[in-house]
């Protein structure tokens, strides 16, 4: 009697975030000048109507539990406790009349307030 041992199918998963060609510049400039020997970390924190927003930090080392992500020759940290919340994320950098940041497209998203503060999964 053969018993043949099947793999489970598995499906790659699209990366934690990818960092737009914009994004890539204006964190290039941050890391060689005024942010420099730092890494950028993301995480999510509760606030404004719709209940998360995008928490952003310069921190000199990677804590225990961030997870690194890789993309265009840089590194960011992802904080763990938001991994499922940024799969498939791109993050990008604009610049508006009246405002200019680090702005995300995140395909786990399900709805956004007014005023684009703050989101919901």
């Amino acid at each position: 009697m053969s018993t043949t041992t099947e793999k489970p199918r598995t499906r790659e998963l699209p990366p934690l975030i990818r960092i737009s060609d914009t994004a890539a510049e204006k964190l290039r400039g941050y890391y060689a000048s005024a942010q420099a020997g730092k890494l950028l970390r993301i995480g999510l924190k509760t606030k404004g109507c719709s209940g998360m927003a995008y928490d952003l930090d310069f921190v000199d080392a990677a804590g225990p539990t961030d997870e690194r992500v890789t993309d265009q020759g840089l590194t960011i940290l992802v904080d763990r406790k938001a991994t499922l919340f940024l799969i498939g994320t791109t993050m990008d950098y604009e610049v508006k009349a009246m405002s200019q940041g680090f702005t995300f497209v995140n395909p786990n998203e399900k709805g956004r307030c007014g005023c684009g503060e703050s989101f919901h999964v």
